[in-house]
């Protein structure tokens, strides 16, 4: 049996390899086309304008169903690891996946309304997806830290708590400089006052966005030890 077959390994390494190519994939494309600067642009800029926003629109959405199943997992998983040790706070365990489905909710969202043309229910996606996210991570490096020696190891437990740590740092940032940046064009003019702004805002949403797939590289090992199952049960 290869390694990726073990357990519901598959599900953190399809995430991560789907996620990744969402970003580059459609980087590259509006790259192409001359939509976006070939520095620092947003990673919304590259998906804005048709064909890349179909694409980006499209793989997004396979990547938050694939992020729900895996943050579904990871509850499922953690939760079976409690009813034995009771060692891992049920309550966080649940604020957790509350926290996760809400951040893949906003990525469905700052996919489907583009950022110049429906910009105030983007922006409320982006930061759902961003606050939930980070929430999540400083969640489950808790519950990782709570649930040791199960389950993972202290050294997957601490790079967790750094990589919780970087996207937490990453998210402020992101927007309060995105906040005094102008957005009624993907092309950014290097002399404007406020274009450092832009590439430190910029820098940190593709730092934060990459935390989030390497905090889902961590899983990879853990779901490695376990599977779920579906009952069917007929009602009389």
């Amino acid at each position: 049996m290869f390694w990726f077959m073990q357990g519901l390994c598959f599900l953190p390494v399809f995430l991560v390899i789907w996620s990744s190519s969402t970003f580059i994939i459609s980087y590259i494309i509006a790259l192409f086309r001359h939509d976006v600067d070939v520095i620092f642009p947003y990673i919304s800029d590259t998906g804005d304008k048709p064909p890349e926003s179909c694409i980006f629109g499209l793989m997004t959405f396979v990547s938050a169903c694939a992020g729900i199943a895996t943050i579904y997992a990871r509850y499922k998983f953690v939760e079976k690891l409690n009813a034995d040790s009771r060692m891992v706070n049920a309550r966080l365990n649940k604020a957790a996946l509350v926290f996760g489905l809400l951040s893949c909710l906003g990525m469905c969202v700052v996919a489907t309304f583009q950022e110049t043309v429906v910009t105030t229910v983007h922006d409320i996606g982006a930061i759902l997806f961003f606050v939930s996210g980070v929430l999540y991570t400083i969640l489950q490096s808790v519950i990782s830290f709570q649930a040791y020696p199960f389950g993972s190891s202290i050294s997957v437990c601490r790079a967790r708590a750094l990589i919780a740590l970087l996207a937490t740092l990453a998210f402020f940032p992101t927007f309060i400089c995105g906040f005094f940046v102008k957005r009624d064009s993907l092309h950014r003019d290097e002399a404007d006052q406020n274009y450092p702004l832009h590439v430190a805002s910029a820098v940190c949403e593709w730092t934060a966005a990459f935390s989030f797939i390497c905090f889902f590289l961590t899983y990879i090992e853990d779901f490695k030890l376990f599977t779920l199952q579906v009952r069917t049960e007929f009602q009389e």
